[in-house]
C-alpha cells in the first residue's frame, strides 16, 4: 500500500510516483486548493489536492483529522516561499493523483499536538496518545535500545534464555503477584520480582553466559520511576569477577550511549564506595552533576551548649553535616522556609542555616539564630571546612544519619536544580562495597541491603555470625544522573555460606530448605564462581529520551494506582471462575456510619 514511509520524502524523490499510507493530521483548505499533512511513524509528507483531479479533490473535502488514507501521487518541490526548514520533509510535497479513504475517524478525544492535556486522560486513550510524534519517537528508542542491547550480548558470548512467569514466592523485597491453581487447591503461583534464582541454576548448568529482557512483577508502592510490571535487561556470568563483569557492562552502555544517542560517555566510570557516597552526597545514587557535597561537622558540634547539634554529634547513629551554597545569601526568608518544608519530607524537623555576609569577619560576619549558640573556634571550623566564601550560606543536618542523609541529600539536588548548580552532561559513576546488612528497628532483624545471594566479602566472613554489621558485600550498583539503572553482585556459589547469610537473615535450616532447598541443593553440585546484574530498561530508556517518569517510555503502563485505565484492569471475575479455583471472596464490612 505504500513505496515510502511520509518522513522518508526528500529533494532526491522529486519527479517520482510514490505511494503513501497515514493519518491525517491536519488539513487545510485554502480556496482553490487543499493540503493535508499525512502522518505515519516515520513523520509528515505535505500532499496537495488540487482541482484538476476532481474526484481526489472530493474526496479531500470530506476528510477530517485522524482519516487513514492511501494516496498516490508525484513529488515536487515546494514553490519558493513555502519550504518549511523546520521539518525534514519541508522541501517537497506531494501532487495528488489518487486517494483511498482506508478507515473514518470520529472527532478524537484530543489533538494530536497537543501538549498539555492530563496523563489520566492519555492513558484512557493511550492508542490515540501513541501516535503523538514524541511517543512515537519515544517507543523507536526504546526499541533501538532493545536491540543495541542484544546485539553487544550476543557478540559477547551470551545466550538469550528465558525463564518461567509462573514460579513460587521468595522473599525479595517486595510483596509477590500471587496467581491461584486451579489444578493444585489452595496452592499460588507467584510471578517473578526477578529471575534471580533461575540465572543462578543456569550458571550451576554450565550456560556461562545468560541474558533476557524479561517482564518482573512486584506489588509495591508506586511512583515516577515504579510500575507493578516493568521490564528488566537480566545478565549472569560464570568464571568472572566483579572488576570484569562491571568492565563489560560498562562498555555495553557507553557504546549503546555512543550508538543510539551519539553521545561520548566518559572513558572510563568513577568508582565510588558506598560509605564515601553516604558521606559526601546523602545518598547510594549520587548525581554528580551538582557539586555540592555534605561535610561532616560532628566534631566540632559535640560540646557546643546546644542540643539540637550536641546530641547527634554525640550519637553513634547520628550525624550533624553542613551543605555550603555558592551564593546563597541572596536566599529569602520565604525560599528558606521552603527548604525547610522540603527536608521535612524526609524526616527532618528543621533545616538550621548560617548566612556568611563576611567571612574576614568572623562571627560579626554571620548571620543566623544559631550563632549565639557556637563558639567562635567552632564557627572558624565550619567555615574552614565547608571553604564558605562572602556571600554562601551554609545549611545544617542534625540527627540520626539516616535522616541527615536522606534530607541534605535530596536538598542538595534540589538546590542544584533550582540555583543552576547542575551540569547538563552525563555523570555516571559505579558505587560498590556495599554493607551486607541493614538493621531493621521495627522487626529487631538483619536485612540483606540487596537480595539474600549477595556474596560476601571474603576476608570479612568471620563476622558473619558474630558482627553482621562488619560485613561487606561483593555488589555493585551503575548509578547515572541520581538514578540506578543497574545492580548486580557476584553471587554466593558456596552452600556452607549460602546457610550463614540465611541464619544472619532469621531463616534457619527448614525454613531455607522449605524456600530455597532447589537453589541450596544445585549449589551442591559444582557450582561454579558467578555473578550479573541487571539493568531497569524503562528507567534506562526515560532518562535516554529526558522523559520524567518511566510511564512515558512504556506502551500500555498502569496508574499511580497500579491499575490500567485503558483495559479497566484489574476488574472483577465471575463466580464459575473462583469455584474453578477453590476461591472465595470475603465480603468487605461496611464502613460505619457518622
Amino acid at each position: 500500500m505504500r513505496s515510502h514511509y511520509c518522513g522518508e520524502l526528500n529533494e532526491s524523490l522529486i519527479g517520482q510516483e510514490i505511494q503513501l499510507a497515514g493519518w491525517v493530521n491536519r488539513r487545510r483548505d485554502h480556496g482553490g486548493v487543499i493540503f493535508i499533512d499525512l502522518r505515519d511513524r516515520d513523520g509528515l509528507a505535505q500532499l496537495v489536492f488540487d482541482p484538476d483531479h476532481a474526484e481526489s479533490f472530493a474526496i479531500a473535502e470530506q476528510v477530517r483529522s485522524e482519516y487513514v488514507l492511501n494516496i498516490n501521487g508525484v513529488v515536487r518541490a515546494r514553490p519558493e516561499g513555502t519550504i518549511n526548514k523546520d521539518l525534514p520533509t519541508g522541501g517537497v510535497e506531494v501532487l495528488i493523483n489518487d486517494v483511498d479513504v482506508l478507515n473514518r475517524a470520529e472527532t478524537p478525544p484530543f489533538m494530536i499536538d497537543d501538549d498539555n492535556m492530563g496523563e489520566d486522560i492519555r492513558l484512557r486513550y493511550r492508542y490515540m496518545d501513541l501516535r503523538r510524534p514524541i511517543m512515537q519517537q519515544r517507543m523507536q528508542l526504546r526499541a533501538a535500545v532493545t536491540r543495541h542491547i542484544r546485539s553487544y550480548l550476543d557478540d559477547n558470548g551470551f545466550l538469550d534464555i528465558e525463564t518461567p512467569m509462573l514460579t513460587r514466592a521468595t522473599p525479595e523485597g517486595a510483596r509477590d503477584y500471587l496467581v491461584p491453581s486451579r489444578t493444585h487447591a489452595g496452592e499460588f503461583f507467584a510471578l517473578p520480582q526477578s529471575p534471580q534464582l533461575f540465572k543462578q541454576l543456569l550458571m550451576v548448568s554450565g550456560m556461562d553466559r545468560y541474558y533476557q529482557v524479561v517482564r518482573c512483577f512486584r506489588d509495591e508502592d508506586l511512583r515516577a520511576d515504579r510500575q507493578p510490571e516493568f521490564t528488566q535487561l537480566d545478565v549472569e556470568t560464570s568464571f568472572l569477577n566483579e572488576t570484569q563483569i562491571m568492565e563489560l557492562m560498562e562498555r555495553m552502555v557507553r557504546e549503546l550511549f555512543n550508538d543510539v544517542l551519539d553521545t561520548q560517555l566518559p572513558e572510563r566510570f568513577p568508582t565510588i564506595s558506598y560509605d564515601e557516597a553516604m558521606l559526601r552526597y546523602g545518598s547510594d545514587r549520587p548525581d554528580l552533576r551538582v557539586e555540592l557535597e555534605l561535610v561532616d561537622v560532628a566534631d566540632l558540634m559535640s560540646e557546643v551548649d546546644f542540643k539540637v547539634f550536641s546530641g547527634p554529634a554525640n550519637d553513634p547513629h547520628g550525624r550533624v553535616a553542613a551543605l555550603c551554597v555558592p551564593d546563597g545569601n541572596s536566599l529569602s526568608r520565604k525560599e528558606i522556609d521552603e527548604y525547610t518544608k522540603f527536608v521535612a519530607i524526609y524526616g527532618a524537623r528543621g533545616l538550621a542555616y548560617i548566612k556568611v555576609n563576611d567571612v574576614d569577619a568572623g562571627r560579626e560576619g554571620m548571620q543566623s539564630p544559631i550563632v549565639k549558640f557556637l563558639p567562635d573556634e567552632t564557627i572558624s571550623g565550619i567555615l574552614e571546612r565547608t571553604g564558605a566564601k562572602s556571600g554562601d550560606l551554609i545549611f545544617f543536618g542534625a540527627d540520626k544519619a539516616k535522616i541527615v542523609n536522606e534530607a541534605l541529600g535530596a536538598l542538595r539536588v534540589k538546590l542544584g536544580e533550582d540555583r543552576g548548580l547542575m551540569s547538563d552532561e552525563w555523570k555516571p559513576v559505579w558505587v560498590v562495597d556495599f554493607p551486607m546488612f541493614d538493621w531493621d528497628e521495627k522487626s529487631e532483624s538483619w536485612t540483606s541491603i540487596h537480595h539474600p545471594f549477595t556474596a560476601p566479602n571474603t576476608d570479612q566472613l568471620e563476622f558473619l555470625e558474630s558482627e553482621p554489621h562488619k560485613v561487606y558485600s561483593r555488589a555493585y550498583d551503575m548509578v547515572l544522573n541520581g538514578s540506578e539503572i543497574g545492580g548486580g553482585s557476584i553471587r554466593i556459589h558456596n552452600p556452607d555460606t549460602q546457610q550463614q547469610v540465611l541464619k544472619v537473615l532469621g531463616i534457619d535450616e527448614e525454613e531455607a530448605q522449605d524456600k530455597f532447598g532447589f537453589l541450596l541443593d544445585a549449589l551442591k553440585y559444582g557450582c561454579p564462581p558467578h555473578g550479573g546484574m541487571a539493568f531497569g530498561l524503562d528507567r534506562l530508556v526515560m532518562l535516554m529520551a529526558g522523559a520524567s517518569s518511566i510511564r512515558d517510555v512504556m506502551a500500555f503502563p498502569k496508574t499511580q494506582s497500579a491499575n490500567c485505565l485503558l483495559t479497566g484492569a484489574p476488574d472483577q471475575v465471575s463466580d464459575r471462575q473462583l469455584r474453578e479455583l477453590n476461591i472465595r471472596l470475603r465480603k468487605m464490612q461496611k464502613a460505619e456510619s457518622e
